[in-house]
């Protein structure tokens, strides 16, 4: 795994590099000295024995929360929501940091239950309460990309639990019938216009529509081997919005292309097929519930960025991982990463203690 992550960060230093107009500052070398303060972090975190992760579940969990709430109390406005608390050296995104708390606490959860009871209300209804309250707490600020990963990655583990598919049936039934009210009712009206300009970009190509309609130009014109390192002229001249974090991925197809483009995607499919690998061998459900809600948490980051960039779901403001700039991005994504490497060493060990 190690492997196609250091080449992927690499490569989005490069990819930085030439967003920054061919300079290692503000964006390569901060992204470059995150990844490393991370990763030592993910392998402090993949010592963690089982009996602490255990203890430290539900307490993980409430602190989490509680930033939430202080998030609404305290938090600053950026960018026209408030999401962010100021510690003084750093700017903390308390709802990144619930994406994997909300995973360790289901499948703590789960982990607990008799089996017998996964499929009854027992197994139905803390899990949505521990899910619904902290996605309420991050749709007011707003910030529905972010609500809708901390739901993906909680529904994926009790899917994984067991829970009955007819209740996933009848729940997406639900959602679907819920979803006009939703859109005219608590949708913001940016929220509104970004489906709109999903659904037809070209009505506002100035407007609305310029950050999708100019990915798409970015995209289209690299071809098949791109323009050339640092050659990209829609990151350059300034078209391309955001073209070190939710568009980066934009900024590399035009200048690496197709080629650069297909090394990304199997860059991560390597590093989600070793996680969802991990999440198979575990040998008890803790293990096996926590690995694979972590690796949906960083394929629902995959996906939507790529789906975004392209035309094929809405700007959400999902950052590419280990590619865009952004520490709390980097942050939450190698704790999942980290998080993978500790059910892998416990695997091991528990192998090893069979085969003695």
């Amino acid at each position: 795994m190690l492997i196609p992550l250091i080449a992927l960060v690499m490569f989005g230093g490069l990819v930085l590099y030439s967003a920054a107009g061919g300079s290692i500052t503000p964006y390569a070398g901060s992204h470059l000295l995150r990844f490393c303060v991370f990763l030592t972090m993910a392998i402090i975190l993949s010592l963690t024995s089982r009996e602490l992760v255990k203890l430290v579940a539900y307490p993980v969990y409430g602190a989490v929360l509680v930033l939430l709430v202080a998030v609404e109390a305290l938090g600053f406005v950026g960018g026209g929501s408030q999401r962010w608390l100021n510690l003084g050296f750093m700017h903390l995104q308390p709802s990144e940091l619930m994406k994997p708390a909300v995973v360790l606490a289901l499948a703590r959860f789960y982990d607990s239950l008799p089996p017998g009871m996964t499929a009854s209300w027992r197994g139905l209804i803390p899990a949505g309460l521990l899910i619904a309250a902290p996605m309420v707490l991050v749709l007011l600020q707003p910030d529905l990309g972010t609500a809708l990963a901390i739901g993906f990655g909680g529904v994926v583990v009790m899917f994984l639990a067991g829970l009955p598919l007819r209740w996933f049936v009848w729940g997406g039934i639900g959602a679907m019938v819920a979803a006009p009210i939703a859109f005219f009712f608590g949708l913001h009206d940016y929220q509104r216009r970004r489906v709109f300009t999903f659904l037809d970009p070209e009505n506002d190509p100035l407007g609305s529509g310029y950050h999708i309609t100019q990915s798409k130009i970015a995209i289209g014109s690299g071809g098949l081997t791109g323009k050339g390192f640092n050659e990209g002229s829609q990151s350059h001249l300034d078209y391309l919005p955001e073209p070190h974090t939710d568009f980066v991925f934009a900024t590399m197809a035009e200048e690496w292309g197709l080629v650069g483009g297909l090394a990304v995607l199997l860059a991560f499919f390597l590093i989600l097929r070793w996680g969802w690998s991990v999440s198979r061998a575990a040998r008890d459900r803790l293990g096996s519930l926590l690995a694979g809600g972590m690796v949906a948490t960083i394929f629902f980051y995959v996906a939507i960025n790529l789906m975004m960039v392209m035309g094929l779901a809405p700007v959400v403001g999902i950052p590419l991982p280990f590619m865009s700039h952004g520490g709390s991005s980097m942050m939450t994504n190698m704790i999942c990463l980290g998080t993978l490497m500790m059910i892998n060493r416990w695997n091991r060990r528990m192998s090893g203690a069979l085969l003695g």
